[in-house]
């Protein structure tokens, strides 16, 4: 089973709310849904909490690729602009310091247009687990 593979299907969460882990390499993911009904929150926006689980997927990709289970211990995220219903949004995470016991990241979500929707920082926290996947993708 390939890391994109074990991801989509293990996190229970953000699967059930749609968002895809879609590409994976070292040091980069990149996650996708599509802004439904069931994500909108009383302002007739996307909820926030699908914003952050959809980067926080990626943030996930990009720390795991390593091989070594990574846990994220902390995490900031700023929302710049709404999500609308329809609408296409995308995170992307690269890794800014592959640290062998705290690596850090850089998120950003943006929709189809490219307009940054939220920026996310996380550190992640590498447990000496190993976390075994065939391949990235």
């Amino acid at each position: 089973m390939t890391l994109l593979e074990r991801l989509n299907t293990s996190d229970r969460f953000a699967s059930g709310i749609g968002a895809q882990l879609v590409e994976i390499r070292e040091g980069y993911a990149r996650t996708e849904l599509t802004v439904e009904k069931r994500h909108l929150n009383a302002a007739g926006v996307c909820q926030g909490g699908v914003i952050y689980t959809l980067a926080d997927l990626a943030f996930a990709g990009v720390c795991n690729c390593h091989g070594t289970l990574t846990l994220g211990v902390n995490t900031s995220i700023s929302f710049m602009k709404s999500a609308l219903l329809g609408e296409k949004i995308i995170a992307e995470a690269t890794e800014v310091l592959d640290h062998h016991k705290l690596p850090y990241c850089d998120i950003k979500v943006r929709n189809a247009q490219g307009d940054i929707l939220a920026g996310m920082t996380g550190l992640g926290y590498r447990t000496r687990k190993d976390y075994e996947f065939d391949a990235l993708m």
